[in-house]
């Protein structure tokens, strides 16, 4: 008789193959062993990886340093998209090889924004009034 699944065991899996999958690409990426001239000459971080739940596919955020290039690097990742799958693939014996999707990692200019928001004289001025009435 199979053994069911909890959903905490079920999204264990998925955080953990995530983490998996992030460490072989950073790594790939990290040794340059993708031939790509766009990826070797910059630095690129793989700063979240998230499996659906069938675990068919990753959507992989990725940030290159500083910003910069963004879009030249995204556009370099995706032409390599192959390569990357079959390595995660091999590396990780998963029995599905799972469809990556690159995507441009917002969450440091969101935290950016909500930063420059939070020192806005004005919202700054509220906050300080706040803090005084507590």
């Amino acid at each position: 008789m199979a053994q069911q699944i909890t959903p905490e065991q079920h999204s264990v899996r998925l955080l953990k193959v995530g983490e998996q999958v992030r460490h072989v690409i950073s790594e790939i990426l990290t040794r340059q062993q993708v031939h790509d001239d766009t990826l070797s000459a910059r630095t690129v971080s793989v700063t979240e990886v998230r499996m659906t739940p069938d675990l068919r596919v990753a959507n992989v955020y990725v940030k290159p340093l500083l910003g910069e290039d963004e879009e030249l690097v995204l556009k370099a990742l995706r032409t390599n998209t192959a390569f990357f799958q079959r390595e995660v693939a091999q590396r990780l014996r998963l029995k599905f090889a799972a469809k990556i999707q690159f995507r441009a990692d917002e969450s440091f200019d969101e935290a950016s924004r909500i930063d420059a928001l939070l020192n806005d004289p004005r919202v700054r001025r509220d906050l300080d009034r706040d803090a005084s009435e507590d």
